[in-house]
């Protein structure tokens, strides 16, 4: 069975998160992917943890692999009078350059858009930037938590009485590298169509944006700014995490309608308080929410978290447990819809990495080549794809040119 898209290919100049995980999507569908490394300035997700064993090293970033399984990983040192002839190469190879750094640096490299349209006029390139590629805060360094932060995310995080907490991970990166992915199947159909390449310029802030349209809209329209407000939802009640037996074990519920209440009543057994006319309408419920709250745990606190997410469940109630990663790589789900892969890494031996949760019925994403450890395909990449002699690899490898 053919893969979707098994015809194309990849210059990846991308590194920590969102860069990586947009390639990879296009990778997991079966896109031939090089992944351009340099030793002299190592991608810092390579030392972020977790690492198999506790033990940090370059390739042992469990971080790191998740981003770039499915790719062939090159080491270039840019520097290097030869490298832009190599990278030419690797752009007439190439149907996709991407790249994730601050706007700019491609360019001084000799590497912008106009340059490597020159080399290829009907290449598409994409440029994960933090802000974009223009505007006055464009080249301004950012990473994770100061993207959530200027993006409107840890305003609205949090509880009302306490300090806006940071918000875990990187995770404008994570909303932009799937943008990413669909912004390059459009170019690709455009490229089709057209014969044509384009330019894609993608701000990490403005993608997370897309997930704040209502307080936006709110905004905009009633001059109302949302405040955090724990786990309460305007439109809800009860909602929240409510604590269940076993040491930090809860369950996350969600009534929005009068008939889901009657219904969560039924589950806990109709309890004396929960006949209170202050809780039989969704206003009544909201101007009480704390002692709501309070009461519902009461109950909650008797049971297991699972066993409380499946009886709310079964009665039309939406419930969820709140999973730990050991829930995660336990739950029978995800398990039923082979999201976990095994792979065997060169460094750390067998390791688990999840799939990107979207399943084509003829061309399925399929895990077949665990992450590469710094340069690992060095010579197979530069001999056999780009066309290097082996004398000539030898050569480029004592001058430093894989740095």
């Amino acid at each position: 069975m053919g893969k979707a898209l098994e015809d194309v290919k990849v210059a990846d100049f991308t590194w920590v998160v969102a860069g990586p995980l947009c390639v990879r999507y296009l990778a997991d569908f079966g896109a031939q992917v090089i992944h351009v490394e340099t030793g002299t300035r190592i991608d810092p997700i390579r030392y972020t943890p977790p690492y198999k064993d506790d033990i940090p090293g370059t390739n042992r970033s469990g971080y790191f692999h998740n981003y770039n399984s499915n790719k062939y990983g090159i080491t270039l040192n840019l520097r290097h009078p030869k490298a832009l002839e190599l990278v030419k190469k690797l752009v007439l190879w190439a149907d996709i350059v991407a790249e994730n750094f601050n706007p700019g640096v491609m360019k001084r490299l000799g590497l912008g858009y106009e340059e490597i349209k020159e080399i290829k006029p009907d290449i598409i390139m994409i440029s994960l930037g933090s802000k974009g590629q223009t505007g006055p805060q464009a080249r301004l360094p950012a990473f994770g938590a100061h993207l959530a932060a200027l993006s409107g995310f840890t305003h609205i995080t949090g509880w009302p009485d306490r300090d806006p907490p940071v918000t875990f991970g990187a995770y404008t990166d994570s909303i932009a590298g799937r943008f990413g992915a669909a912004t390059l199947l459009a170019a690709l159909d455009y490229r089709r169509r057209t014969g044509k390449g384009q330019y894609i310029d993608l701000s990490q802030s403005e993608a997370g944006i897309q997930f704040l349209i209502p307080p936006l809209l709110d905004y905009d329209v009633n001059g109302r700014i949302l405040e955090r407000d724990g786990n309460r939802n305007p439109s809800a009640a009860p909602h929240g995490a409510y604590r269940c037996k076993g040491e930090d074990r809860w369950c996350a519920i969600a009534v929005f309608r009068d008939e889901e209440w009657q219904a969560m009543r039924q589950v806990m057994g109709n309890p004396p308080w929960a006949e209170d006319d202050k809780f039989a309408t969704f206003l009544g419920r909201k101007s009480n929410e704390e002692e709501l709250d309070n009461l519902i745990e009461q109950w909650t606190i008797n049971y297991s978290a699972e066993e409380v997410m499946n009886r709310l469940q079964q009665a039309g109630v939406s419930a969820g447990v709140v999973e730990t990663a050991e829930d995660l790589h336990s739950d029978p789900q995800l398990k039923s819809r082979h999201h976990f892969w095994t792979l065997k890494h060169q460094e750390i031996g067998e390791s688990t990495y999840d799939s990107l949760g979207s399943q084509l019925s003829k061309t399925p994403a399929e895990l077949y080549k665990a992450a590469h450890t710094l340069g690992e395909d060095n010579h197979y990449v530069y001999t056999q794809i780009l066309g290097l002699s082996d004398e000539g690899f030898v050569e480029l490898l004592q001058q430093g040119g894989f740095d």
